[in-house]
């Protein structure tokens, strides 16, 4: 009897895959607007481009992320409904920090085992947050990976592309002496440092399906807050009459509070962050206190309640924390950017390979 070897013997199922992508059909669908060409399921996602003709000088703004290792929590409880805006908000959020709108985005999801019900929650998160931010979903892949990862094993990365006009790009060389930096409260964790959160945990034998009372209930639960949106808010401030005022913005993802600030202010220019302006939040504070070490030690990679920057006139602030607030985020004076001469020594100066302004944290923070 001769022996025969098919891609499902490999552990490949094409016909899985075809059901993920029923399943996801109408929330993809949700997100296509005239622009969107085709619909879903082609080889390539078509968007029409003619939308730029309005622009004096279009420059096309573009990013790409992934979710790190806060997957593992999704797939130890098994739910993966959040995942998605976690992934749109590392995407997208850094698009929108030159003052672009975005325009469409593509996902790409590796799995040991295609799941299709999984595979559907994760894509209709995705899906639910590019509505929010008005991002066109034109396009994806599942990718199943037998022997390399876990049956129960993914992970999710994405890319999207937006438009800005030229002499409306934000950025360091607008910032000015005096301008202040306006922090804009977060989710919580949002989607980094989780390396570090799992290994706390680990430490100390907790379990992401432990229920705590130090977490308000399950452990995983509370790490799985979604990461806040802020493209759409940021958006209306920048179309607001208020928004020529406004002259950078900066998303803290990794590196930090002090580098990310820091990357978008001009060299020769200093920012002291006052800690005394927010207290994290209470996750923040317990996994500081299972580590053993300070919130001050996590700074440079938890966001710690902050997830953006915006740095404005400060004849603007009250017109963009009103703004801001009316989407239910809330801001704050958190420094002012001067050029005064002083001693840089201690401060953050950029990451990411970029050199830019000097800022560091000062005081303590409030109970």
């Amino acid at each position: 009897m001769t022996e025969t070897s098919t891609y499902r013997d490999a552990g490949v199922d094409t016909a899985a895959g075809d059901l993920a992508v029923e399943l996801m059909r109408s929330a993809v669908s949700r997100t296509h607007g005239p622009e969107v060409l085709g619909g879903v399921g082609g080889f390539a996602g078509l968007f029409d481009a003619s939308l730029l003709r309005g622009y004096r000088h279009p420059l096309l703004a573009t990013s790409t992320d992934g979710v790190g290792t806060k997957v593992a929590i999704a797939q130890a409880l098994d739910r993966h409904d959040t995942i998605g805006q976690d992934l749109v908000g590392m995407v997208v959020d850094d698009i929108v920090v030159v003052g672009a709108r975005p325009l469409f985005m593509t996902d790409y999801i590796a799995c040991g085992k295609v799941v299709p019900e999984r595979i559907a929650d994760i894509v209709r998160g995705i899906a639910a947050a590019c509505a929010e931010t008005r991002t066109a979903l034109v396009g994806g892949e599942t990718a199943e990976h037998p022997g390399l990862l876990g049956v129960d094993d993914y992970d999710v990365a994405g890319a999207a592309t937006g438009v800005v006009e030229a002499e409306a790009v934000l950025g360091p060389e607008k910032v000015r002496d005096g301008d202040v930096v306006l922090a804009l409260g977060s989710s919580g964790l949002h989607s980094n440092g989780f390396s570090l959160v799992r290994h706390i945990l680990a430490r100390r034998g907790i379990a992401f399906t432990d229920v705590l009372d130090e977490f308000g209930g399950v452990v995983g639960e509370a790490l799985l807050e979604p990461t806040r949106l802020y493209t759409a808010p940021l958006l209306r401030v920048l179309a607001s009459p208020s928004g020529a005022s406004v002259h950078a913005l900066s998303h803290v993802t990794g590196g930090g509070i002090a580098a990310n600030l820091a990357r978008v202010l001009p060299r020769g220019s200093w920012a002291d962050v006052d800690r005394s302006t927010w207290s994290p939040a209470p996750v923040f504070r317990v996994l500081s206190e299972l580590a053993g070490t300070s919130l001050e030690s996590a700074e440079g990679t938890w966001n710690l309640g902050v997830g953006f920057f915006a740095v404005v006139e400060a004849d603007a602030v009250a017109s963009v924390i009103s703004t801001l607030a009316v989407d239910g985020i809330p801001a704050w004076q958190a420094a002012v950017v001067s050029r005064a001469e002083r001693d840089l020594t201690g401060y953050e100066h950029g990451a990411k390979g970029v050199d830019g302004g000097a800022v560091r944290l000062v005081g303590e923070y409030a109970g």
